[in-house]
Order: C-alpha cells, then sequence, then structure tokens
C-alpha cells in the first residue's frame, strides 16, 4: 500500500502505539502481566458501584435511554451536560462560564489532536507554527499528534534535587524563548509522566507569557482538581478566556467512554465543535448521560475528594515504599517528588545501557513498564536523562505493583552489575 507524508506518519512506530498495544495484550492474554506502564485508572468498588448504579437508572428511565442511545447530539455536546458542567465550575470557583464556552471531545486525546492541528502549521500568511511544551518530559500521546512534522518545540527543565533520591522539575523560564512561531503553551497539571504538579507561580508565569504574546496557554488537567482530583498538593485551578482547559471522565473509572472536557473561550469551543462535525459528527453520549446529573449536585465532586483522591495517595505511598526497600542502596537512583496523577516517574543516573534495554528485559519477566525516552519530543529527542527514566503506575493491584518494583530492582542492579 503507497501511503501519503501523513499516513507514513501515523502508521509509522511510536510510543502510544506501543503503549497502548502492550495494555491490550497484557490485559487479554492468558499468562500473568504486572502492568504497570498503562494509564488504566485503578477499579475503585465504591466508584464502580456509582456507575451500575447511574446505568440501572439511565436502563430503567425508556424515554430517557432511547434519545441518549438513539439520537445524535450537536458537535459540541450534550446542551444538559454542557450546562451541568459550566454550572459546577462556576459554583467551585466563580468562573462565569456558560455553555459556550464547553465543548466535549471522543476522548480528551482527540481533543489535543484538533487544538494541536487547529493551531499549528502553517497560517494564511504562510507563516509556519508550533506549539511549545515549556516542561519536559510530557505526555506521550502528545508526541505524534501533529500532523506535520516539526510542529513542536519543548524546553528542558531546571531539576531540584530534593535528597538522595527524591527530585522535582521545575520550568527553566531564563531558557524559555516565546518567539513568533508559537502558536500556543501547553502543559500537563498534573503532568503524565512524572507526577509534577507546575507551581501556581509557574501557571501564573505562562499565563502573564501567553498573554502578552496573544497565544492560547493550553493546560491539560485530566488528573487534576475539581475532579477526579488525583492530586496530592494545595493546587486551585486557574481560567480565564486565554486558557483553555481540558478534563476527562477517564481517570474517574469511565476510561473506555472516551468523553473529553473542553473549557476555553467560545471561538475555540465553535471551533472544535465544528472539527467534531467532520471528523466524528457527534460525540459518544453514554458517558456525559450518566454524569450529568453529579455534575448538577455536586456529587461528582465529594466522589472525588472522599474516595478517588484518598483511594490515589495511598497506592501512591504504597509505592513509593516499595521502591524505597527493593531500591535501598543496590545502585544510584532517584523518583520524581509525586504530586499527583497516577505514577512514579523513576531515574536511574548513569544506568549502563539504556531504559529501552531495561523495558524489554522487564518485558521478558511479565512486568510492563514505559521507558523515558518516549516522553521526550520537540527538540529533546536524543536527551540522555529520558535514557535513564521509566514511568511506573502504581493505580494496579498493590501486590502486582510490589512484585514490579521489586523485578525492576532486580534487573535494574542487573545492569549495574554487568
Amino acid at each position: 500500500m503507497k501511503w501519503s507524508a501523513t499516513g507514513i506518519r501515523f502508521t509509522s512506530d511510536s510510543g502510544i502505539l506501543r503503549l497502548m498495544d502492550d495494555l491490550g495484550r497484557a490485559l487479554s492474554g492468558p499468562e500473568k502481566k504486572y502492568m504497570l506502564g498503562g494509564g488504566n485508572p485503578a477499579l475503585i468498588p465504591e466508584v464502580a458501584e456509582i456507575w451500575r448504579a447511574q446505568m440501572r437508572a439511565l436502563l430503567e428511565d425508556e424515554s430517557r435511554f432511547d434519545g441518549v442511545v438513539g439520537r445524535y447530539d450537536t458537535p459540541q455536546g450534550r446542551p444538559a451536560f454542557l450546562q451541568a458542567v459550566a454550572g459546577m465550575l462556576n459554583r467551585e470557583y466563580d468562573w462565569h462560564l456558560t455553555e459556550e464556552n464547553v465543548a466535549v471531545t471522543n476522548g480528551s486525546q482527540s481533543a489535543f489532536f484538533m487544538l494541536f492541528n487547529l493551531l499549528a502549521g502553517s497560517d494564511d500568511a504562510g507563516l509556519s507554527r508550533r506549539i511549545l511544551f515549556p516542561l519536559m518530559p510530557e505526555y506521550i500521546g502528545y508526541r505524534d499528534q501533529a500532523i506535520r512534522p516539526g510542529d513542536f518545540v519543548s524546553c528542558e527543565p531546571e531539576i531540584e534535587q530534593i535528597d538522595n533520591h527524591m527530585h522535582k522539575y521545575h520550568v527553566d523560564f531564563d531558557s524559555l524563548e516565546i518567539g513568533p512561531d508559537i502558536a500556543a503553551i501547553c502543559v500537563s497539571r498534573p503532568t503524565n509522566p512524572t507526577g509534577n504538579v507546575l507551581t501556581n507561580e509557574e501557571i501564573a508565569r505562562l499565563d502573564r507569557m501567553a498573554q502578552d504574546r496573544q497565544i492560547p496557554l493550553i493546560i491539560d488537567n485530566a488528573y487534576g482538581a475539581p475532579f477526579p482530583d488525583i492530586i496530592f498538593t494545595d493546587t486551585r485551578p486557574t481560567w480565564n478566556e486565554n486558557i483553555v482547559l481540558t478534563m476527562s471522565l477517564s481517570k474517574i473509572g469511565l476510561p473506555s467512554l472516551r468523553t473529553g472536557i473542553l473549557v476555553a473561550c467560545p471561538e475555540i469551543v465553535q471551533a472544535v465543535g465544528a472539527m467534531n462535525a467532520i471528523v466524528s459528527l457527534a460525540n459518544g453520549a453514554v458517558g456525559q448521560a450518566l454524569t450529568e446529573r453529579l455534575f448538577e449536585t455536586g456529587e461528582i465532586l465529594t466522589l472525588s475528594r472522599e474516595v478517588i483522591q484518598p483511594f490515589y495517595r495511598g497506592r501512591c505511598e504504597h509505592a513509593l515504599g516499595c521502591v524505597r526497600s527493593s531500591f535501598a542502596e543496590r545502585f544510584p537512583w532517584s523518583v520524581h517528588r509525586p504530586e499527583g496523577s497516577l505514577f512514579l516517574w523513576l531515574w536511574f543516573p548513569g544506568l549502563p545501557g539504556t531504559t529501552t534495554q531495561l523495558y524489554e528485559r522487564l518485558k521478558e519477566r511479565d512486568v510492563i513498564v514505559v521507558p523515558g525516552r518516549y516522553f521526550a519530543f520537540g527538540r529533546n529527542e536524543t536527551w540522555k536523562h529520558t535514557d535513564e527514566c521509566i514511568r511506573v503506575n502504581y493505580a494496579m493491584d498493590e501486590l502486582d505493583v510490589e512484585h514490579g518494583i521489586a523485578v525492576i530492582a532486580e534487573e535494574v542492579a542487573r545492569m549495574w552489575s554487568r
């Protein structure tokens, strides 16, 4: 088959393809796998029961069920759901939103594909414009989303070494340049893969820089407040008409329903709705229908703060304890301070070989992680630091996480002993 340049780009080996392929095979195969690599949230019994109850209520209301599954919604989303999301955010943060500020996409992954390609590329004046990622490492799912190669540019971080075995990344503002070719700034908060939370001061400074240059600041809030609130620092979300804030129902326990939520100025919301109409006609309605009343009543906030956040905080502390006991002083290591999300970001300074090789060794022992090099893109493709890092998901069963981390320790020790 003769592919176009775009076809070649999207069918070539990519980090997100390898990640999702490993995830699917690990969860569907007969052999026991220790899946510490994907971004799948945990199945929390109290949360799962709420979704079952909401599904039962939907099934029992025949007219409502028929309307949800039997009719297209607008390309922007279900009007009642848009109003419910705007209302919840207004009550919580006094943001003065209307439904014209909210759009739904088929998962936040597709929202970023639309946003990046709406903004980056050649404009009507012939100027080539790019998306700036001011803090590497960043989310693996962004890496291959630009239709045109070269539309992303990024910056390496300042690394604060907190103690012998813990560090934190910060935006290196001294090296951050926002030229006329930058169409938007994009960050995730909490950051996937590192669990980093940009400080309130860092976000405010990035927002001022974006406003000065009249470009959007895109904040991926998939793990953040107010829902699913998998965030362990005292952080308050921010929004203004220059900010594009994206959220998702995935990490609250509904990943397969592919419901992304975008909060932005009406111009961007309308553009995303127009792209929805072309790309997918309309959005899936089940996720919106299942959660609409939880947004209206505020129950989604209670669920996030009283069930989901404590659950993941406990899983995080357990995983950190496993790392400390398994790694001890056997080899050099440091973990990024976990401030949110589902992940530990492990760094092995001076590791003989690369973490891509470590990934293959672990895979032979049925432990799946993600090597760090996939989380550096833009102008950071050969950044050695990420070849010394891996991402580990701690949302899985605690015994699986414990076993997986022990195997990681064994294989890293073997690499050092060669």
